[in-house]
């Protein structure tokens, strides 16, 4: 059962990963940016946004070891290609970079929400299934919040950042993905606090 659950969770993370970056593509329509669209992003079609690494080898490394040890409930999350936009398009490029980004973590927290309401009202198989789309969404939103280049969060930060702060944003910028590579392997612990803490507050329940 353990291993369906796994699997089912990583069908979640595909369909929450999807309607993350659609949301990013809405959002720049309605900024006035449709790059997205004329790009064929605005789409559920998962083949249109799934990334080898962020959507398929990390999140199936991250279910690993619920194949193998009984009663392992690790964070799962990922990214998908990121949609494209174009900032002259843009009206105030920096302050809308930032709504794009902010866009993507708060759909899922929109979906956790959702689900975490129709768990309250069912029990059963069904309300471990639904509680898996929560905590799912949950550390998919808290995850892409994170202030490294190229998640969500580090344009939120570069918003906020005093035009004084440049040279953070570019050390940032050129060490990103090293950085968000050493904390996925030494510092994902540190969400899983908060993941669950969020997720127990949402669906009215101790989990562990």
């Amino acid at each position: 059962m353990g291993f369906l659950f796994s699997i089912f969770q990583f069908i979640v993370l595909i369909f929450s990963v999807v309607v993350h970056e659609v949301s990013h593509g809405f959002v720049a329509e309605k900024l006035g940016d449709p790059t997205a669209r004329r790009m064929g992003r605005l789409t559920l079609n998962p083949i249109k946004h799934i990334d080898l690494f962020g959507s398929i080898l990390l999140p199936l490394a991250l279910l690993l070891p619920s194949f193998f040890v009984k009663g392992y409930n690790g964070p799962i999350f990922g990214w998908a290609k990121p949609v494209p936009y174009n900032p002259a398009l843009l009206k105030h490029p920096k302050r809308d970079a930032a709504l794009l980004a902010l866009a993507g973590p708060v759909s899922n927290f929109v979906l956790a929400i959702i689900f975490a309401i129709l768990f309250r009202f069912v029990g059963g198989s069904v309300g471990t299934l639904l509680a898996i789309i929560v905590i799912t969404n949950v550390s998919l939103g808290l995850f892409n919040l994170f202030p490294i280049p190229p998640l969500d969060g580090s344009k939120i930060l570069f918003y906020i950042l005093p035009r004084s702060a440049y040279k953070v944003e570019a050390f940032l910028e050129q060490y990103g993905w090293y950085l968000l590579l050493f904390f996925i392997i030494f510092g994902v612990d540190l969400l899983t606090k908060p993941i669950v803490g969020i997720t127990q507050l949402l669906l009215g329940v101790q989990l562990f």
